[in-house]
């Protein structure tokens, strides 16, 4: 079967390899869709993996199963969404909900990649983070039930409430998956900033009620004057980068909560006057990845079309063209979300 495989940043290769033996608990699932992940082009991250088979956002048919589960919840045939990570479901960080702190979480994976003709999905994968996908949603549509899930769990950490106002900065797939989402979550207004024009409309047509362009606005500024000085009860920072970061805790309201949604660059150190943090009451958190009840949740938001590649995806690729589909998402000019397709 066909692979793509990442070397370097700049080197991606489409690699002939076996197709995965099937264990007696596991399934191999052909695959008809693969996202590329907006984190996965930020070049220490990936770099430090290498070489590996990219993507982690795939949906499929099963096409084999292993010996012992024939007769499980799961059948050859069947449309499925698999997580590239699975919990335990039974340690303390599962018990807690806090499913990507559990080390099986952290210790499976899908196999070889998303971006491969055919995954292998082992037994914990399989059984704790794969589902069915209904014939209602298109395979593009089941590649966007992980970073929908991202989301929705970043929201979740937000701890919005009705009627607030929250900026996303960066408009990226995952910003415009905010923009859409957050209203579900009892948004009032949302306000995106992006500096780059086709990101900024798109935003506008996904339901914001205002851009900011920070290539030509002060961003804290601008915002102060939207809001009559207020600011954001809410701020979702996109960017990998403490300034970005920064950013966001000064634009945040009195009582808010700033959640960063992607890590900063390595060595990058966050720096804020603790006074001023203190006396507003800001939330800082964090919101890494997601778990299974946040993967379920984000099928229910893909089923009522909220959420959708007729929206988001603007280019697919052959998987010959994977190298292109990482370029581009690089690029983050034009485009949003980049897909692999298979036949």
């Amino acid at each position: 079967m066909k692979a793509a495989r990442l070397y370097s940043f700049t080197d991606i290769r489409i690699e002939d390899i076996p197709v995965p033996d099937v264990g007696p608990r596991d399934a191999l699932v052909k695959t008809k869709a693969c996202g590329i992940c907006s984190g996965d082009v930020m070049p220490w991250y990936i770099e430090k993996k290498a070489p590996l088979v990219i993507g982690h956002e795939p949906s499929g048919e099963i096409v084999a199963l292993g010996s012992d589960i024939q007769k499980s919840r799961f059948k050859i045939g069947d449309r499925v969404f698999m997580h590239h990570h699975a919990p335990c479901m039974r340690c303390r960080c599962c018990e807690r909900g806090d499913h990507v702190q559990c080390d099986t979480w952290r210790s499976t994976k899908i196999s070889p990649g998303g971006v491969s003709e055919y995954i292998l999905v082992p037994e914990t994968n399989l059984f704790n983070d794969t589902f069915g996908i209904p014939d209602t949603v298109s395979f593009e549509d089941g590649s966007l039930i992980e970073p929908a899930a991202c989301v929705l769990k970043s929201l979740k950490r937000s701890r919005l409430k009705k009627g607030d106002t929250v900026l996303v900065i960066g408009l990226g797939v995952m910003g415009q998956l905010h923009v859409l989402l957050a209203k579900e979550f009892g948004a009032a207004r949302v306000i995106g900033a992006d500096m780059v024009s086709f990101r900024i409309k798109k935003a506008l047509e996904f339901g914001a009620d205002h851009a900011i362009d920070v290539s030509k606005s002060e961003l804290a500024a601008e915002l102060s004057k939207m809001t009559g000085g207020r600011m954001a009860d809410v701020v979702i920072v996109g960017p990998n980068s403490a300034a970005a970061m920064k950013q966001g805790i000064a634009s945040a309201a009195a009582g808010g909560t700033v959640v960063l949604f992607t890590p900063a660059k390595p060595d990058e150190v966050l720096s804020f006057d603790p006074n001023d943090f203190y006396f507003r009451d800001i939330t800082l958190t964090a919101s890494y990845s997601c778990g299974p009840d946040d993967t379920k949740e984000a099928l229910g938001f893909i089923e009522r079309k909220i959420v959708s590649s007729e929206k988001l995806v603007t280019h697919r690729f052959k998987i010959e063209d994977a190298a292109e589909a990482y370029r581009l998402t690089v690029e983050a000019r034009d485009s949003l979300k980049c897909l692999v397709v298979f036949e």
